[in-house]
């Protein structure tokens, strides 16, 4: 991912952030608002801005024994190696840098991420459309005008969590969740949007699916697809062609390159 360049702006008026330990390896650098309960597009900011500043000193060799980090909606979870640092030294350090940094707007690849909306493939589409009132086909219009940005990869290796839902599209998770949903499943709940990138159980309401994998080891250091920073738009397609890039996708012959943006292709 290519970070646009930082946005910098004063955090007088925001929080301090916090600084928690996670177990005797990791420390959670949280920027979040406590008594904000819903997504805050400045505090993500203030995530991307110190994923930053932490990149471009470990680069320059100035974070001896961090091994990683992983940002998430509103915090960054830092893991280092307690035999090359100590634990209270890197937290102040952590907690400057935070209070100090700056926000910034990540400017990732653009996708135009195909998605077959079919009823086979769509178990949940007919009831969200019916409960808020609209047609599946607008349900569908509404999916594939908006964009989405991954916010963070969690719960499954590569499952994106993905803001920017229209509103009319927003539904509670089901309360019986299912034991199984099909791998690659576009789903959506509350005010999110996802995909799973494995069979795996979950609750939220399947709209669609794409043929593309989200998590393929055969891609090296980067095994996930999507990437916080990165936006999405979905392309409806018809089953056909999506059984055709299904196949190409599983027999490692489908250049993914395809679906970024021409302009910010790597």
């Amino acid at each position: 991912m290519s970070p646009a360049p930082a946005l910098r702006e004063p955090h007088a008026s925001l929080p301090a952030p916090q600084v928690w330990p996670l177990g005797d390896c990791a420390l959670t650098v949280d920027f979040g608002v406590p008594e904000v309960q819903t997504l805050s597009p400045q505090a993500h900011g203030r995530v991307l801005g110190f994923c930053q500043q932490l990149a471009s000193l470990q680069a320059q060799g100035s974070l001896p024994g961090v091994i990683e980090w992983l940002p998430a909606f509103q915090a960054v979870t830092v893991y280092f190696d307690p035999d090359q640092v100590d634990p209270d030294s890197l937290a102040a350090r952590l907690a400057q840098l935070a209070q100090t940094g700056h926000s910034a707007r990540a400017q990732g690849r653009r996708w135009a991420l195909p998605v077959c909306f079919d009823p086979e493939f769509a178990p949940d589409l007919a009831d969200l459309a019916q409960a808020r009132g609209l047609s599946p086909a607008r349900v569908v219009a509404l999916m594939s005008s908006t964009p989405f940005t991954v916010y963070m990869l969690g719960f499954l290796p590569g499952f994106p969590y993905l803001g920017g839902l229209p509103a009319e599209c927003e539904m509670p998770r089901l309360a019986t969740p299912r034991s199984v949903v099909p791998a690659r499943s576009l789903a959506v709940a509350g005010g999110m949007c996802a995909v799973y990138p494995w069979a795996s159980p979950g609750g939220w309401r399947l709209l669609g699916r794409t043929p593309l994998p989200l998590f393929d080891l055969r891609r090296g250091k980067t095994p996930a697809l999507l990437a916080p920073g990165d936006q999405v738009r979905w392309v409806p397609v018809e089953r056909a062609e999506y059984l055709a890039l299904e196949a190409a996708a599983e027999a490692g012959t489908l250049d993914l390159t395809r679906f970024i943006h021409p302009e910010v292709q790597p």
